[in-house]
């Protein structure tokens, strides 16, 4: 069983929303073999703490407009690492320094790489399967 389109759609619009805030490797996974709890984590960085906040701003904009809000959220207060859950799919955005630390793509690498449809302006920023695997 693979994640739901509605979480992956849900997921591109976030990842846009990141972008748009000039996240940096913006990357979704596809956790639903693993995980009961959500389909898809989407995964970004900032190099600052205020960036971060900015980008969980963006995000959490964007999705306002379909009407969605995070069931939990986490971080913001420090900016260092953001946990949005929408149950579907969990944001992490993440300060660039702590995204190496904890390196979430290496503990989830088993699993399958969402491709975002980021476009061409936004792809510089985004992580393919091959950095994941490294």
């Amino acid at each position: 069983m693979s994640a739901h389109e509605q979480s992956i759609t849900l997921a591109r619009h976030a990842a846009r929303a990141a972008a748009g805030k000039l996240a940096e490797d913006i990357v979704a996974l596809d956790v639903s073999e693993r995980l009961a709890l959500t389909d898809v984590f989407l995964i970004a960085s900032a190099p600052t703490e205020r960036q971060v906040n900015a980008i969980v701003d963006g995000i959490e904009e964007e999705l306002l407009k379909q009407d969605l809000r995070p069931v939990r959220r986490e971080g913001r207060s420090e900016g260092r690492w953001v946990l949005l859950d929408y149950a579907d799919i969990v944001i992490h955005v993440q300060h660039a320094e702590d995204r190496v630390f904890y390196a979430l793509e290496r503990l989830w690498k088993d699993c399958p790489v969402v491709d975002l449809e980021l476009g061409d302006e936004a792809s510089a920023n985004a992580v393919s399967a091959e950095d994941i695997e490294q």
